[in-house]
């Protein structure tokens, strides 16, 4: 049963190179549109079906959808796809890698949530690993050391930690399949316009592997094996594997990009892995985490 989480980590970790890689060989604005046309294009004759029987159910929430879909598959994607010309895998994969820490600060003007000293521990220590790690160790050269790249990257986790915390604030009642299948139906409603000021938007012999990896690996296969794998071993348990999605991408970028690792990755890398996991730990224990308020 571990196999489905480890899977999905490794696919995710991949997609990570296949951003990289996108960046020398189509633009930014076509790769987002073709990787969710692509997985459109494989689910429909599968989901549609279903998805039109329950349209009753799915059209008030059509808003909502929109919403979501805008901001975890066009909005943190395509900064992913553009952040890719500057910055490396690697450093994708520990930004991104900042997601839980942020749904935690997030929360509590969203949610309501109470922060525990653990849990503010656990940020200091991530953010304060992701300067070292961008500054190369040193922290005065930081305005020097930092790319576009990762800001647009830092900018992206923002936008999909928003992402995750709205859906959790509305729990939508739709089957899961139907609620990813009208979301990427949307994104490529809204990516469209992107292909008007692409600079080119022909699918190359070098980019058709990518965007079928993207749109196929990344987007139905990854999804498929993380929705087992809670089935199986429950959300926490689960959320635990994505920790070692950095470590994945750094090992599959030094040896298939020939990326160079320092000590600022090393160190920087596990400072913020350990704050996640103190964020993680303490978002574990029932009655003692962050508590959601209503209203």
């Amino acid at each position: 049963m571990y196999l489905f989480p480890l899977l999905a980590v490794v696919i995710w970790a991949g997609n990570s190179l296949v951003n990289k890689l996108s960046a020398d060989v189509i633009a930014p604005e076509a790769i987002s549109f073709y990787r969710w046309a692509f997985a459109l294009l494989v689910l429909t004759p599968v989901l549609l079906p279903g998805v039109w029987r329950r349209r009753a159910m799915i059209r008030p929430q059509l808003g909502k959808l929109a919403v979501l879909a805008a901001l975890g598959m066009v909005l943190n994607q395509s900064l992913a796809y553009f952040a890719a010309a500057t910055t490396s895998a690697t450093n994708m994969a520990l930004i991104t890698s900042l997601v839980p820490v942020i749904s935690l600060l997030l929360a509590v003007p969203l949610l309501g949530a109470r922060l525990s000293k653990l849990a503010l521990l656990g940020a200091f220590i991530s953010f304060g690993g992701l300067l070292f790690m961008l500054g190369k160790g040193n922290l005065s050269g930081l305005a020097t050391s930092v790319v576009p790249g990762d800001l647009l990257l830092l900018l992206a986790a923002v936008v999909y930690a928003l992402y995750g915390l709205l859906l959790k604030r509305w729990s939508l009642q739709l089957p899961t399949w139907d609620l990813l299948y009208m979301q990427i139906l949307i994104a490529v409603v809204l990516l469209s316009p992107l292909l008007l000021i692409a600079s080119d938007i022909s699918i190359s012999q070098a980019s058709l592997p990518l965007i079928a990896y993207a749109g196929i690996c990344a987007s139905i296969l990854a999804p498929w094996a993380w929705i087992r794998a809670i089935a199986l071993l429950g959300t926490e348990r689960t959320a635990i594997f994505m920790n070692l999605m950095p470590v994945f991408t750094a090992v599959l970028a030094s040896t298939l990009l020939d990326e160079q690792l320092g000590v600022p990755h090393y160190v920087g890398g596990a400072l913020v892995l350990t704050g996640v996991s103190l964020v993680q730990y303490r978002a574990r224990r029932p009655g003692v985490e962050l508590k959601a308020q209503a209203g």
